[in-house]
């Protein structure tokens, strides 16, 4: 797959993504048009929250306990005021950023995100092209709603990584990153943090896990070595307590048969969908998984390997050590550990420990071009865009999502502008002030 080559300069007369985008808005607002979805971020949430249903929102929106996390992630970045610079000719702002080896031109990806069909009927599918229509790179879910092979399609040649949820199987594992590999992926991000679910109440009050009906196990289903797996298990067997056959559980299994690549009436009549969903919770993560698992990765494949879930220091030299090609510095949105340290609180010192030997992106809790401005003052060298972009895909499909892209990606230029900075290289710790 080629290379994004990297974008030529604006000239002084062109006014950049920032300018572009405030007139593009302005100007459909003289014909009694506003945004198809609210630049607000809160006001986007509430959007979102009435296209989708309460478990949907529910299991996007929520955190872990009594969300503290999710909290302290926002709050975060109120510890850090910017320190714009004046007299400084900022008329042309290049956002680009390299990522190994490859220059893209803002300094977003859009983060994995499982179950995109609560959102949103096309997906996966409508994220992809909105990825493709604004050059942003997308990372494939390894709970995606859509096999990555249909997503790659979508892409063309925009530049994509694939999530890994380190599997019971490694065999799976493998298979797994074959087909990345083959899809065109240029890295794969192993997610950490989640080899054990965390106490989610919201989920928990309204009894809801979309895995158990058959949703966000595309990757899986669509999967040689997982349909092999599932062939040499006896698909009578049981996992976890009795259920009562009700109408309630009459409509989950229409739902999983729904949701099988086999069609409906040949998963409903076989109990293959069933089979899945119980295989998919008994192999899916690998709560034994240690640091000396990683050399069976780095025997499968040459690409760069990202680990996602990182905030102590300790674990970041680790993965320096064991030669891991990135990190992300994130707390999953504050999904697993109610209580634990903020994605920003932990930046500086990984950035500090880590230095430029190891990639480094950031999540949790982005929500503004500031905030953007924030994390890669303090170390980060690109970040993953994460509920924005699902909310905007719940409230507008495909042309939601295009639409938050391009609102952070003007927010980010004009922030960068207006702090006196003409380039990320020069959106440095300097032009922070600590409260």
């Amino acid at each position: 797959m080629s290379k994004p080559q990297k974008p030529t300069s604006p000239s002084p007369s062109q006014p950049g993504i920032g300018r572009e985008r405030q007139t593009e808005i302005y100007v459909r607002g003289v014909s009694g048009q506003p945004p198809a979805v609210p630049v607000d971020i809160a006001r986007q949430e509430e959007r979102a929250r009435e296209a989708m249903s309460p478990e949907a929102f529910g299991y996007v929106a929520g955190g872990a306990g009594m969300e503290r996390t999710m909290a302290a992630n926002r709050q975060g970045f109120e510890k850090w005021a910017i320190v714009p610079r004046m007299l400084r000719d900022v008329s042309v702002r290049d956002t680009s950023v390299e990522i190994f080896g490859t220059r893209y031109p803002s300094p977003y990806m859009l983060a994995p995100i499982g179950v995109l069909e609560m959102a949103h009927p096309e997906a996966d599918l409508a994220v992809a092209r909105a990825a493709r229509r604004e050059s942003v790179p997308m990372i494939f879910s390894n709970q995606a709603s859509v096999p990555m092979e249909d997503c790659a399609r979508e892409l063309g040649e925009t530049p994509r990584f694939f999530q890994l949820y380190w599997s019971v199987s490694n065999d799976l594992v493998k298979s797994l990153v074959q087909r990345a590999e083959k899809a065109g992926c240029e890295a794969i991000v192993v997610t950490l943090d989640t080899t054990l679910l965390g106490w989610r109440t919201r989920d928990l009050d309204l009894a809801y896990l979309p895995f158990l009906r058959g949703k966000g196990i595309a990757q899986y289903t669509s999967d040689p070595v997982f349909r092999r797996l599932l062939k040499e298990d006896e698909l009578d067997q049981e996992v976890g307590p009795e259920r009562k056959v009700n109408l309630a559980t009459i409509r989950v299994l229409m739902e999983l048969a729904g949701n099988y690549p086999d069609g409906f009436f040949k998963s409903l009549t076989s109990g293959e969908a069933l089979a899945a969903v119980r295989k998919f919770t008994g192999i899916y993560s690998r709560p034994s998984l240690t640091w000396e698992d990683l050399s069976f990765l780095r025997e499968c494949t040459d690409l760069p390997i990202v680990l996602k879930g990182i905030t102590a220091v300790e674990d970041a030299r680790l993965a320096k050590e064991h030669g891991m090609d990135g990190i992300v510095v994130s707390n999953h949105g504050g999904r697993q550990v109610d209580g634990a340290l903020s994605s920003i609180e932990a930046l500086p010192a990984i950035a500090e420990a880590v230095g430029e030997d190891v990639t480094i992106f950031f999540d949790s809790g982005i929500r503004t071009g500031a905030d953007v401005f924030k994390a890669l003052a303090l170390g980060a060298d690109a970040v993953l865009l994460g509920r924005p972009y699902v909310y905007g895909l719940a409230a507008g499909g495909e042309e939601g999502v295009v639409e938050v892209l391009r609102n952070f990606k003007a927010d980010f230029d004009l922030t960068m502008g207006l702090a006196g900075c003409r380039s990320v290289a020069e959106v440095k710790a300097s032009r922070l002030h600590a409260r």
